[in-house]
């Protein structure tokens, strides 16, 4: 029970700084966030923001790993299979992961949060697909195609969400997995 109980409380201090981290992303540079700043919005001392993270940038990257997956979580319910509906879902998990309003912030961020969102979600990807096809393809065949599958899903999504293309992102997702489904079928032995 009292290791619960500190799971529990580890989780919401966590959170706190989370939240903390936000509030101030709304109104500073992030060279200017100090752990002073972030500790103080969230109510606790130096120590237990370094009992959670060892800097504002692990703090950022935990953010942006833990929308990464949470997205492609919410759009696939779990379920991992390689098929036209889950690529649309992928699609459209990026699509969301690049417009979730806690990661939106001031201008000043894009060139220092776009790298690392975008290093989150193909991973998410890659992990997402790599689970998806153990049944279908070799190892090797695995590592040939995953990255390859993950950039078309992630670039489509990411031209969508830079207004690159004004199509709504359910077309532009379904468009996608037409186009990864297809390639994939090109291999036919290959993933089949």
């Amino acid at each position: 029970m009292a290791t619960k109980v500190m799971n529990l409380r580890m989780t919401q201090t966590k959170q706190s700084l989370i939240h903390a981290f936000f509030n101030l992303v709304s109104k500073k540079d992030f060279e200017k966030i100090t752990i002073a700043d972030i500790t103080k919005g969230a109510q606790v001392n130096r120590a237990t923001f370094y009992a959670h993270f060892n800097d504002k940038y692990d703090l950022m990257d935990y953010i942006l790993g833990d929308s990464a997956s949470a997205s492609i979580e919410n759009h696939t319910a779990g379920v991992v299979s390689f098929n036209q509906d889950s690529i649309t879902q992928l699609v459209l998990a990026v699509c969301d992961f690049y417009h979730q309003p806690n990661i939106q912030c001031r201008s000043s961020y894009v060139g220092l949060v776009l790298p690392q969102m975008k290093e989150k979600i193909l991973k998410e990807l890659k992990v997402f697909l790599s689970k998806s096809l153990e049944q279908i393809c070799t190892d090797n065949e695995k590592n040939m195609f995953v990255p390859v599958f993950a950039q078309v899903i992630h670039e489509g999504a990411l031209q969508w969400a830079t207004g690159n293309i004004t199509t709504n992102k359910e077309e532009v997702a379904k468009k996608v997995a037409l186009f990864v489904m297809s390639g994939s079928q090109s291999f036919e032995g290959t993933l089949r």
